[in-house]
């Protein structure tokens, strides 16, 4: 089993109960092909750069899941004979990069809560440093 990104297009949505049942029918398809879900995000709608088949915008959504890589092609025929989804494109997941991107993620974490405690130690020292004393006027 490999990891994909799939992003989904959908469009002519108006409410979202209908974008819900439509999400669920294209992820009802991957577990059908005894794929897993692991993920799902809802990009929202954009607007294409230039109309395709009469539509001018959609709802992309972004889900992550596993499936053997032999069954994508049917996974990708069945949602062309359907009509809820409008285009779709699959990507496979690199494990080393999201590895990689994980690690500097939590170095870039790391980082910027040192400097906030470092910040916040510094105002520390400046509201306990005792003022220097008045100088008695003459």
């Amino acid at each position: 089993m490999s990891k994909y990104d799939g992003l989904y297009i959908f469009t002519g949505v108006a409410k979202d109960e209908a974008l819900d049942k439509q999400i669920e029918k294209a992820l009802a398809e991957i577990t059908r092909l005894d794929g897993k879900v692991i993920d799902t995000v809802n990009l929202g709608r954009k607007t294409f750069s230039h109309p395709m088949h009469k539509k001018d915008s959609g709802v992309y959504v972004r889900v992550r899941f596993e499936i053997d890589p032999s069954k994508i092609s049917v996974l990708t025929n069945r949602y062309h004979l359907t009509g809820d989804v409008f285009r779709v494109q699959f990507l496979v997941v690199d494990e080393r990069r999201e590895a990689i991107l994980t690690k500097q993620a939590k170095a870039r974490k790391a980082r910027e809560e040192a400097r906030a405690a470092k910040t916040a130690a510094a105002a520390e020292q400046n509201t306990n440093a005792e003022p220097a004393p008045a100088e008695a006027e003459a």
